[in-house]
């Protein structure tokens, strides 16, 4: 039955603005919006198909880095720089390469780990030591990937987005702006642009009971076929500490979960605010 209905709401710009945001030409070609994660790899591997993209060959893979790096005008420094500091998602982050002053120089610290070469790391980028980072993935310009981040594959990370500390994530989307700074779970979820999530927020991907995720809205539940589907949070939408949310969620624009919060499956419109009765 719910095939038949128009359910607008669903729809990828429902929550996003996509006009502007890194990804939103891809995620916009579905009619809702939970059918992009299965193909979250597919998009990577069409994004990384220019091998000029790839993490470069003189950069060692599967093992930690000995040697803090850094990539800059598509060349690669293990010396001859000096790292100045500050936030890459401002921008402000600066690196003196060569005698020069840029905020678009890519540091990788020693001790962090890239898994392989299926990796595209935008300019400015910060990865701290004990960050792994798992291909296939696309990390945009100005992101930080903090000490301790787990990026599993899979993964579209948007520009200017906080991948904190303890944080993991698998088979996900955080567009541009979005932040999960402290002791997060990303499964199989989507962010949306400025979104915030409070530390140790978890976005649950999978049924106690391993059953297929529904979704109700208007009393109508539709069987979403995939048994591993985290959150959807629309733009611009706040978190709070240690909130959970069940598998199935689909949460709207400018909507806000107070802390310590679980949050049934299901639809929830824009603005909403939830909160422990």
């Amino acid at each position: 039955m719910a095939e038949h209905i128009n359910f607008d709401v669903l729809r990828p710009d429902a929550f996003f603005e996509l006009t502007s945001v890194s990804f939103g030409d891809y995620i916009g070609r579905y009619d809702e919006i939970w059918k992009v994660l299965p193909d979250i790899g597919s998009i990577c591997d069409e994004l990384l198909a220019d091998e000029k993209d790839l993490l470069p060959e003189d950069i060692p893979v599967a093992v930690p880095l000995s040697l803090t790096t850094v990539i800059w005008k598509g060349n690669v420094y293990t010396s001859n720089f000096e790292i100045l500091g500050g936030d890459p998602t401002k921008g402000t982050f600066q690196v003196i390469v060569d005698g020069e002053v840029t905020s678009d120089a890519t540091v990788l610290y020693a001790g962090c780990v890239l898994w392989d070469r299926r990796l595209k790391i935008g300019k400015g980028v910060v990865v701290e030591p004990g960050a792994l980072i798992k291909g296939p993935a696309v990390i945009g310009d100005g992101t930080e990937v903090r000490q301790g981040a787990y990026v599993r594959g899979k993964c579209l990370i948007g520009k200017n987005c906080v991948v904190g500390h303890t944080t993991e994530v698998k088979n996900s989307i955080m567009l541009d702006g979005a932040k999960a700074g402290h002791f997060a779970y990303i499964g199989d979820s989507i962010l949306g642009k400025d979104v915030n999530l409070g530390a140790g927020v978890k976005l649950a991907n999978l049924k106690i009971n391993r059953k297929v995720v529904k979704i109700k809205i208007l009393d109508v539940e539709i069987d979403t076929g995939m048994k591993k589907l985290g959150a959807i949070i629309g733009d611009g939408s706040e978190i709070g500490c240690n909130s959970v949310t069940n598998p199935g969620v689909l949460l709207g624009p400018n909507s806000m979960v107070w802390p310590g919060v679980t949050v049934p499956g299901g639809y929830y419109p824009p603005g909403c605010k939830l909160h422990s009765n």
